[in-house]
């Protein structure tokens, strides 16, 4: 069984709604305000950051449309993308079950929507050749989750066949995509779950 993890919300933190309580604390005093302004922001991952994330345009231009569109001030936007990295923190229960994981002889890889310059930061902050065979980053491949195209990349990427394969996602429209295409698929909510669901499929001793 090959073992393929998505990064945000799984692996690293992502929360944009206390990210942006966080970081734009003027605009959002909380996580209700910040969740309202995520949906602006980052439109579901599609719009201007659904392009960021695909490497189809870059962070300048990512700055400049979201400008255009919402009113703010570019300068507040490129503050927000540049403090990502700050958000991207080890989820430490997830990479616990990398470690189990990878001590019982399982291959490990990854497929993430994630913009070239945060990719980058991940590889050069964390021992991701260590965790994983191979990976995918949309940003390099131009090509998101949960597109058919992106999926049949990764297969051909690990060397695998779909029905050998177990994906890790906390976004319900990226398990049903992989679900559809025979991929074993797991909907994350937390390392503790996960792991439960990982015992129940033999793939980890209770």
């Amino acid at each position: 069984m090959k073992i393929v993890f998505d990064f945000g919300a799984v692996l690293f933190r992502w929360h944009p709604p206390s990210f942006l309580a966080r970081v734009w604390g003027h605009r959002a005093a909380d996580e209700i305000q910040g969740a309202a302004l995520a949906k602006d922001l980052f439109q579901d991952y599609s719009g201007d950051w659904g392009a960021f994330d695909q490497g189809l345009i870059d962070a300048a231009t990512t700055a400049d449309r979201i400008h255009a569109r919402t009113g703010w001030p570019r300068e507040e936007i490129v503050a927000v993308m540049d403090a990502v990295p700050t958000e991207l923190q080890l989820i430490e229960g997830t990479a616990t079950l990398i470690q189990e994981l990878k001590a019982q002889g399982h291959t490990l890889h990854f497929l993430s929507n994630m913009p070239e310059p945060y990719a980058d930061y991940l590889e050069q902050t964390f021992p991701l050749k260590d965790w994983f065979v191979s990976g995918v980053f949309s940003g390099r491949v131009k090509q998101s989750k949960p597109s058919q195209a992106i999926f049949d990349l990764a297969l051909a990427q690990f060397d695998a066949k779909a029905e050998d394969v177990l994906f890790l996602d906390d976004h319900p429209a990226n398990i049903a995509a992989a679900k559809a295409l025979g991929w074993q698929a797991h909907l994350f909510t937390t390392p503790e779950l996960a792991r439960q669901d990982l015992v129940r499929r033999e793939l980890l001793p209770a």
